[in-house]
């Protein structure tokens, strides 16, 4: 009722534009921003909707709501804003909690995207079934394009759903029935950035690691459903330097990166892409602090597993508890470092974040490679009784660095 009493409110303003909602458990950010660039390169006037900002045509802001997608009321309104500076598109980034609280219903979605699914909110949703029923809520939504990756396990469950076009995704050469297939092959990805080539085009981006081939793909195929051409692709593209807070690199010599992952699946690709790309001898050195309070417990060892299999050097630290005692979620995640036999002397434990950093930093020297998980660019820890303090991972890392010798 309260979807629809925003949607009559402001004049159903979804049905006046293209609107494309980008799902999925990692990536879904990245993907808004690559589509949102391609869109700008066709000459289309764009409105976006994400965990990091909200953008209508050249008028951006932060989001500082503490929610990636935004209650009912606020998404209608953002939609009718764009209708009114004119825009062409919407690119909303939609979770399953959203979608739980039906922040999508009565939105006229062109076209849905799915980026990947793994275990994550599962205590909030009841099982990894309703999750992933959440997540095909959005594609229920869109009967008009559908955009899987088809590698995904889960993709058979997309599959499944009508619409009129469909496409899909991947490094393979696999087909899939009615979809669209979209490839990228000759692949090549360093700490410099990505190459790869779709249908004979050469891309080549400033993001590292597979999995942002694998985002950039779900933006191209939005461009082929509209018939956008893959020279605009490649531009928009390369002009992205880098995604805030997303294995984002801000400095060099030592190389310090700050991500968002607070996934197992999320991690596990950050650090395996970083740790293929070390020099012979040069350390990852890896701040954690990626498990807030009062939710998905399970994965609180997970990720200290994780950490235990490719960093040489931990160091444990608060994110955001909020009523828990953050204490005791650095215990739990202690506990999968130590199941794997990590070196107890290379396991440190500092619950002050700015102090953790500027530990982390001292244990680098110039060729090892340092990597900060869990807040990315979040403007807030969020402490007990709904409290929070401003934060910024990158302005403080930075200050830290230049108290040391580096």
């Amino acid at each position: 009722m309260w979807a629809w009493a925003g949607a009559v409110f402001f004049g159903f303003p979804s049905k006046k534009l293209k609107v494309v909602g980008v799902t999925g458990t990692n990536g879904k950010t990245t993907t808004v921003e690559m589509i949102s660039a391609i869109l700008k390169e066709a000459g289309f006037r764009v409105a976006l909707s994400s965990s990091i900002k909200f953008e209508i045509a050249s008028d951006i802001s932060k989001n500082l709501s503490g929610n990636s997608m935004p209650g009912r009321f606020f998404l209608q309104k953002f939609l009718r804003q764009a209708v009114r500076k004119k825009c062409d598109w919407a690119v909303i980034e939609a979770t399953s909690e959203g979608i739980k609280q039906h922040r999508h219903r009565f939105i006229s979605f062109d076209a849905a995207v799915f980026t990947n699914l793994t275990p994550e909110h599962i205590e909030s949703h009841g099982g990894f079934d309703n999750y992933r029923k959440a997540k095909l809520g959005l594609f229920k939504a869109a009967e008009n394009i559908h955009i899987i990756n088809r590698e995904d396990e889960n993709a058979g469950y997309f599959l499944e759903l009508k619409a009129r076009k469909k496409f899909c995704y991947g490094i393979s050469s696999k087909e899939n029935g009615d979809c669209v297939s979209v490839a990228a092959r000759g692949i090549k990805t360093d700490s410099s950035g990505s190459e790869f080539e779709v249908q004979g085009a050469k891309f080549k981006i400033n993001l590292t690691g597979l999995f942002n081939v694998y985002n950039a793909l779900a933006a191209i195929c939005l461009a082929l459903s509209q018939g956008i051409g893959l020279e605009a692709c490649q531009k928009a593209l390369a002009r992205i330097s880098s995604i805030p807070g997303r294995m984002e690199k801000i400095s060099s010599s030592p190389d310090i990166y700050i991500d968002y992952a607070f996934t197992p699946n999320a991690l596990e690709k950050v650090y395996s892409t970083l740790k293929n790309d070390l020099a012979r001898g040069a350390k990852l050195i890896c701040l954690l602090g990626a498990c807030g309070g009062g939710r998905d417990k399970w994965k609180r060892p997970v990720l200290g597993q994780i950490a235990a299999k490719f960093c040489d050097r931990i160091i444990l630290t608060n994110e955001d508890p909020f009523d828990e005692n953050p204490r005791e979620i650095i215990n739990a995640i202690k506990k999968g470092v130590s199941v794997q036999g990590f070196p107890a002397k290379n396991l440190h434990e500092i619950v002050d974040r700015r102090q953790a950093i500027a530990k982390t930093l001292s244990f680098a020297g110039q060729r090892d490679k340092i990597i900060l998980t869990g807040k990315g660019c979040e403007p807030w820890i969020r402490l007990e009784h709904g409290k929070k303090i401003p934060w910024d991972e990158k302005t403080v890392a930075l200050e830290e660095l230049t108290k040391t010798n580096h």
